[in-house]
């Protein structure tokens, strides 16, 4: 039996790509550097911002203040922070069958809560999600379990009784190390498909609504 489900914010249920592909191509421009695609860009969204830079900036990246770069990034990323975000095709669908089966939900992210709860507000299937563990909410992020542990506390459930669903292989570990039901979510931004399912979770799915044969 599941109690609750606990979501990856970015790349789980909001494809947030193309609004921090933007705050990549603005410090690239602002550098004098070529933007980068979408293509180029989005296997790295889930991995943070020095991964985004890594990406933009290549070799080049030693040659600068990387910190710097990083609140280039951030501000603007912050000041556009939905211009283009939404959920993915089927989670509106999946949240409102969880709500209707009394399933609860909740967020555990590591994305900071400064960005994390403003963009929350913005999207209004996920505005009223009551319970929001962000990477800084505690000292550990993920991949550690503490996070999802705490999310479970919050929730007052069982961790052996909640499916983590998430795009990155520390969701994964995090899920194991917690003792909750790992799922990968194929339809974020897994760097393969093949490379996902060799993370070995316990559902890999393709799309959101496709949890719901396994509640």
């Amino acid at each position: 039996m599941i109690d609750a489900v606990i979501f990856d914010l970015d790349g789980t249920l909001l494809n947030t790509c193309d609004d921090l592909g933007a705050a990549l191509n603005h410090t690239l421009k602002l550098h004098g550097l070529p933007e980068v695609s979408k293509a180029a860009y989005s296997p790295a969204i889930s991995n943070g911002v020095k991964a985004l830079l890594e990406v933009g900036f290549g070799d080049k990246l030693t040659d600068y203040d990387v910190e710097q770069l990083r609140q280039h990034v951030l501000d603007y990323y912050a000041n556009n922070i939905a211009i283009h975000s939404h959920c993915f095709e089927g989670i509106s669908t999946l949240l409102q069958s969880l709500n209707d089966a009394n399933i609860q939900i909740a967020i555990m992210t590591n994305k900071p809560t400064f960005l994390t709860l403003p963009l929350l507000k913005k999207i209004d299937e996920l505005k009223n999600i009551r319970v929001v563990v962000c990477g800084d909410t505690l000292s550990e992020a993920k991949p550690s379990p503490k996070p999802l542990l705490h999310a479970a506390h919050q929730l007052n459930v069982d961790p052996e009784r909640c499916y983590y669903v998430g795009d990155a292989e520390r969701d994964i570990q995090a899920a194991k190390a917690a003792k909750m039901r790992p799922v990968a979510a194929l339809w974020g931004y897994v760097p393969s498909e093949t490379i996902a399912r060799s993370w070995a979770a316990d559902l890999n799915l393709t799309n959101p609504v496709g949890l719901l044969q396994h509640i």
